[in-house]
């Protein structure tokens, strides 16, 4: 079993990098996280924000495995606790499939890869940019793991 994040685009901000690394060594102890960065569609000439979404969903579909959870990062998903959270990782996970985490780009997933996913998840009312959005979910991902060790976990 493991955890795969798949984004479009690549991180730019060396202090959300720096943070993604820390927190990718950290939760090696618990489980095997892969990541999976895709190129993302550029706004450009004639496109509309939905034929970059469209394209976007293409590239996204080859990459999906058929047998995995898929958990779609959306301003519309569910709110959960980090208990919540961690509690729906270890059921999951007792399945012994593996969980595919996606995060859009820069205007959001598609419909058509919204209907895909298993469940759509949001981490607060607030609007985050893309690529905030990965640090604070390998952060909960550790967090979730730490709650379900039983270890303490403060910062």
């Amino acid at each position: 079993m493991k955890i795969k994040i798949t984004c479009l685009g690549k991180t730019k901000q060396k202090f959300i990098e720096e943070g993604i690394r820390e927190y990718q060594k950290r939760i090696t102890k618990y489980i095997k996280l892969d990541w999976q960065i895709l190129s993302d569609v550029k706004l450009t000439g004639n496109k509309t924000i939905e034929v970059v979404k469209k394209q976007e969903a293409l590239i996204l579909e080859k990459n999906l495995p058929a047998s995995s959870i898929i958990v779609v990062l959306d301003e519309n998903g569910k709110e959960f606790s980090s208990e919540y959270f961690a509690k729906y990782l270890e059921n999951k996970l007792l399945f012994g499939k593996d969980i595919v985490f996606i995060i859009g780009g820069v205007y959001g997933l598609s419909d058509r890869i919204l209907q895909k996913a298993d469940i759509a998840l949001s981490f607060s009312r607030f609007t985050f940019i893309h690529q905030m959005i990965r640090l604070l979910l390998i952060e909960q991902l550790y967090r979730s793991f730490t709650i379900l060790k039983g270890k303490k976990y403060h910062y």
